[in-house]
């Protein structure tokens, strides 16, 4: 389905969010971030949605959501909470992926990555969340790699999904961070689910046009 008026305008509330949610993070407006954040992931589920795109997509984004909001909280639970969320969206993820090839090769790079990934991080790691982590991790890194199979946009949208996931593990485990480590969090998970969204729109439409 082609962009509309209203698809546009969801779009570039999407974007201003975006901007306000990095811009607040840089100068150290909590107020701003705790206000657009939650905002994010509603806009492009809306935008998707108008631009008649697969259920499993909207779901994803809107699990999404469920993870941003409880990630806003530091409480250990909200963390398990809203880390479930963000696993509910994978898997809605790699459903909709279906069973289209990937790579081999790009396989085996992202297991090394997740071997390497999680015993790097598991002494550092809260004894309460190894198996948690590690699980999510997995499932994560799955979606990422799957992500693929719709194209490059998409692909590269689950690579920072799972740079943006790493990112905040790091943070959990304590080690030196980023300067502004949310701003790049942040930043490589809004770009994360805007091209997954766009890859999959992409790849709808052109299933469409092809059927």
């Amino acid at each position: 389905m082609r962009a509309t008026p209203v698809s546009r305008a969801l779009l570039a509330a999407f974007g201003l969010a975006a901007a306000v949610d990095l811009v607040s993070l840089l100068a150290g407006a909590e107020l701003g971030h705790q206000i657009a954040k939650p905002l994010l992931m509603p806009l492009l589920a809306a935008y998707a949605a108008t631009r008649g795109a697969p259920k499993l997509l909207v779901a994803a984004l809107l699990f999404g959501w469920g993870g941003d909001v409880f990630l806003l909280s530091d409480a250990d639970w909200a963390f398990l909470v809203g880390m479930g969320s963000f696993a509910a969206g994978h898997v809605c993820y790699l459903v909709l992926f279906g069973r289209s090839r990937t790579s081999p090769a790009l396989g085996v790079l992202y297991a090394a990555a997740l071997a390497g990934t999680v015993a790097l991080l598991w002494p550092d790691l809260p004894a309460e969340l190894r198996i948690p982590v590690a699980g999510y991790s997995l499932l994560l890194t799955a979606m990422a790699y799957r992500a693929s199979s719709l194209g490059l946009l998409a692909g590269l949208g689950g690579a920072l999904f799972l740079l943006s996931d790493t990112l905040i593990a790091t943070g959990v485990a304590e080690w030196p961070q980023l300067p502004a480590p949310d701003f790049w969090i942040m930043l490589t998970y809004i770009a994360a689910q805007y091209l997954l969204t766009t890859g999959a729109l992409r790849s709808s439409g052109g299933k469409r046009e092809g059927s």
